[in-house]
């Protein structure tokens, strides 16, 4: 039993430690990043200065991103016109299962490519999804670990705070 207490508390420690980490991010500037996006073009971030913009990390095997999907299309259909971006980073291997899960979603907002890692690795994501919200001036001012039905309500509440500065 004390085996089982430990690993468990071993395990809770390691993902606490990650979670930390991953949000150092909040208050600093926005690691650049160019990717091929869904449509063939390669989309830079630095692009999108002086709008709102969401960054997704997202994978085809990640259930709670499937989910989430839809409802980010929606806030980004939403707000699009009046300066938020979305950019959907997928991070599996094999560009196609993306393509396909797009598809079937119906997703709109551009989703881009990091099938070697390196994006992720700068915004040390370490599990899926991870949403990170930018402010106009390039700084990350949130990041989300996972999701849960009722998170869509905090982006939007994010968003539109953002949208106001």
């Amino acid at each position: 039993m004390k085996i089982k207490n430990l690993t468990v508390g071993l395990l809770l420690s390691v993902f606490a430690a990650t979670s930390l980490a991953s949000s150092g991010l909040e208050g600093r500037s926005a690691p650049d990043f160019a990717l091929k996006s869904s449509t063939g073009e390669n989309l830079r971030l630095s692009e999108y200065r002086g709008e709102v913009v969401m960054v997704n990390f997202w994978a085809t095997w990640c259930g709670p991103c499937r989910q989430e999907m839809p409802l980010l299309d929606e806030l980004y259909q939403r707000y699009e016109r009046v300066g938020f971006n979305l950019l959907g980073v997928n991070i599996d291997d094999d560009s196609r299962k993306a393509m396909k899960m797009i598809e079937e979603l119906g997703v709109n907002f551009p989703v881009l490519f990091d099938s070697r890692k390196e994006v992720s690795k700068l915004y040390e994501v370490e599990a899926m999804p991870v949403t990170v919200l930018i402010d106009r001036e390039g700084n990350v001012r949130y990041v989300h670990h996972g999701y849960k039905p009722g998170y869509e309500e905090k982006y939007l509440d994010q968003v539109r705070s953002l949208l106001r500065e």
